[in-house]
């Protein structure tokens, strides 16, 4: 579903990671259009802007150990 927004960010990560270290940036149509402090903050501001499924959160960082998140005990309802 969001393999455009992923691959985005793996080709430009170096880029990416000078500009927003340690934020939760926000890709939606091959460019990053948002960038927050936490993931919570980043997925509320975002579904307020971008439908869901329209958009990929990111947690900015070198390498691939943030590549997959995971939300322990977080409701998004």
């Amino acid at each position: 579903m969001l393999d455009k927004e992923f691959q985005y960010y793996l080709d430009n990560q170096g880029e990416i990671v000078k500009s927003y270290n340690g934020k939760v940036v926000v890709i939606k149509d091959n460019k990053v259009v948002d960038a927050y402090d936490s993931r919570e903050e980043a997925y509320w501001g975002s579904v307020k802007k971008y439908k869901l499924g329209t958009f990929l959160l990111m947690r900015c960082s070198p390498g691939d150990k943030d590549y997959t998140i995971h939300f322990p005990n977080v409701s998004f309802a």
